[in-house]
């Protein structure tokens, strides 16, 4: 098994030929990033992943944005999520990563809700893996395990980061039941959050090495689940970005990192960890 990293298209400044072309550059297999929803942009979008031999991951986010509109309903966020399909198909990605749901709604109507949405992808021939987000209906690991409890077949993109904020702590303090949904993920996002906040300010920094440690712990304990079921490649987008995320110093606002510095470091670490893991798998 083989690792991929991609380059997150969130608080990118760059035209998006710019973008794939500096993710090659900076080792990473490709982009990881929304489709446009008109048909031009869609096609510069798709000749600049080709003639930069990227690859690309698809990004779905319903409900109007990062955090949902509260007031809508399952049909809506469904339709959506067709939309975008439709939108991200044209640009022929790997798959798709999509935030949805409402953290609001009673389970019963997330698990009604992700299997539409799972039989609505099948339909498509696109696999969807559905992230691990504040504000949405997997925002913590309990919920999280019991709609994959009733939706086996339902694919994850872990983003521990998102669960050490909201419950206020590192994340290996729950490994049994990170270890009961391991065998759902399929993609990670490779942020590292702490107990108060979704994004350490630089993960290099030697007072975030726990944090740190622990996230990559977890990815270890997906990567060995991803290597037993025959994966023959792992995929893994450094998403440090702005927006809230990215710290800043008071009254100059002024960004304590530089979020692509942040995001190329955590791509080579993360390339020469998994090199470190495979060698301790059977050959």
């Amino acid at each position: 098994m083989q690792l991929k990293t991609f380059k997150t298209l969130w608080g990118n400044q760059l035209s998006i030929d710019d973008a794939c072309d500096q993710a090659i550059s900076a080792g990473f297999s490709g982009i990881e990033g929304q489709a446009p929803s008109s048909r031009e942009q869609q096609i510069e979008m798709l000749n600049a992943i080709k003639n930069s031999g990227s690859d690309y991951i698809a990004e779905i986010v319903t409900g109007g944005d990062y955090v949902p509109n509260r007031n809508w309903t399952v049909e809506q966020h469904l339709d959506d999520l067709k939309r975008q399909i439709e939108s991200s198909l044209m640009i022929a990605p790997l798959f798709a990563t999509c935030i949805t749901g409402c953290d609001a709604w009673e389970e019963s109507q997330s698990i009604d809700f992700f299997q539409r949405a799972i039989e609505l992808s099948d339909s498509y021939g696109l696999t969807i893996s559905f992230e691990t987000h504040r504000s949405r209906s997997l925002f913590n690991p309990w919920t999280t395990l019991r709609i994959i409890e009733q939706l086996p077949n339902m694919k994850l993109t872990a983003d521990i980061s998102h669960w050490c904020v909201v419950c206020e702590r590192l994340m290996d303090s729950e490994i049994p039941t990170l270890e009961a949904l391991s065998n759902n993920v399929h993609h990670i996002h490779g942020r590292v959050g702490y107990d108060q906040g979704p994004q350490v300010p630089n993960p290099a920094a030697p007072e975030y090495a726990d944090a740190l440690k622990s996230h990559q712990g977890i990815w270890e304990m997906f990567w060995t689940k991803q290597y037993l079921k025959g994966y023959a490649f792992s995929t893994l987008t450094p998403e440090f970005g702005p927006d809230g995320y990215l710290h800043l110093m008071p009254f100059t606002q002024k960004p304590v990192a530089d979020l692509w510095e942040v995001n190329q470091w955590m791509g080579a670490t993360e390339r020469e960890h998994f090199k470190q893991f495979r060698q301790t798998l059977q050959p």
